[in-house]
């Protein structure tokens, strides 16, 4: 068996060094005699790696002293209910602007919890493109303004931070954190699941204004305050410890290449790199999304006659590329093409497209 290029939306690719790394010290770690995952959160080592894992972050993304970094669990399905809980008052108006399946779920879970207005959305076009800023209707006295920063499965991307004026912006961004450099000022709350460009599953990462954390919101229990799990250094309870190590090994290898600028020029050469292969391909492939809109992580695609999808799927998967089916809502081919995966999968992902159009165009 080999490793092959895993196109997998998430869980997704690991950088190879953090997991040759991890690999090699998760029986004995430090000089703890005992794995990173059998040790205590509270223990002075693990203190040490938190730290370090938040300062790095704050150094990757260029985070000040104004907000508040947390490491907390439960997916960011879980803070699409969070945050009205913790940032609207019962029955407060909340704005969300719709571009996906993940924003559109996020008004679905938002509703028990604040007055949720769908205040922009593009469902009519089936979500290949983003609203009009012209179009943005936001209430002054809205609690927030909520936004997919990248929907990973339609592949639609906001090029940057929208205008919301006195109302906080907040962000998604579990599919494009880390991708390429933004302005984290431009924001209220910046909040992502890991198992895209961060580590593995079971941790989300929160960047939030600290004014925000004072806010009452609703009746809540204190596990799910974020105001809270601040103060506690995101140790209310016992945190997912191996996720946050294995995070902190990736920001300290994303350092190492050159930060966010050097992964933005990698990511930018992938994805121009496949999207030409799509549209030059004479119409054997086709992505539906208009270009000023098109993502830079997650690229899906349809074949010319989805009866060779399934040809499609058997020989990318025999030639080592892995995980290449579209999601079940769309169909097709989705290849998600993240931080840790190297141009030469893109790179090999364009012959095989290439051969299997002329074998069967």
């Amino acid at each position: 068996m080999s490793r092959g290029f895993n196109f997998s939306a998430g869980p997704a690719v690991l950088p190879e060094p953090v997991l040759r790394r991890a690999q090699a010290e998760l029986l004995e770690w430090g000089g703890e005699r005992a794995s990173v995952m059998e040790v205590s959160h509270r223990g002075k080592a693990f203190i040490a790696v938190a730290e370090k894992a938040e300062a790095d972050l704050r150094k990757l993304m260029g985070i000040t002293d104004d907000y508040s970094v947390l490491f907390l669990q439960g997916g960011a399905t879980t803070h699409f209910a969070l945050l009205p809980m913790n940032l609207a008052d019962a029955g407060q108006r909340a704005d969300y602007i719709v571009t996906g399946a993940w924003s559109k779920k996020a008004v679905a879970e938002g509703k028990p919890h604040c007055a949720a207005q769908v205040i922009a959305t593009r469902e009519s076009t089936k979500f290949t493109d983003l609203p009009e800023a012209s179009s943005y209707a936001i209430d002054p006295t809205s609690a927030f303004v909520h936004i997919a920063a990248n929907e990973t499965i339609h592949g639609v991307e906001f090029p940057d931070a929208i205008a919301t004026g006195n109302v906080p912006l907040v962000a998604d961004f579990s599919s494009s954190i880390l991708s390429r450099p933004i302005d984290v000022s431009k924001y209220g709350v910046i909040y992502a699941g890991a198992q895209k460009n961060i580590g593995p599953s079971g941790l989300v990462v929160m960047v939030i204004r600290k004014d925000l954390l004072e806010r009452a919101g609703q009746n809540r229990a204190k596990i799910l305050s974020y105001k809270e799990h601040a103060a506690q250094g995101s140790m209310l309870n016992t945190p997912p410890t191996f996720s946050w190590y294995l995070a902190g090994l990736v920001f300290e290898w994303m350092l190492e290449q050159g930060g966010l600028a050097t992964f933005e020029a990698n990511n930018r050469r992938k994805a121009e790199a496949l999207y030409s292969a799509i549209d030059n391909s004479g119409g054997f492939y086709k992505n539906p999304v208009s270009i000023g809109a098109r993502s830079l992580m997650n690229v899906p695609f349809t074949l010319k006659d989805e009866a060779l999808d399934a040809a499609f799927l058997k020989e990318s998967e025999a030639a080592g590329l892995l995980s290449l089916k579209g999601h079940r809502d769309l169909g097709g081919m989705r290849a998600s093409i993240y931080n840790a995966l190297p141009f030469e999968a893109v790179a090999t992902l364009v012959d095989f497209m290439g051969d299997f159009a002329r074998r069967n165009g």
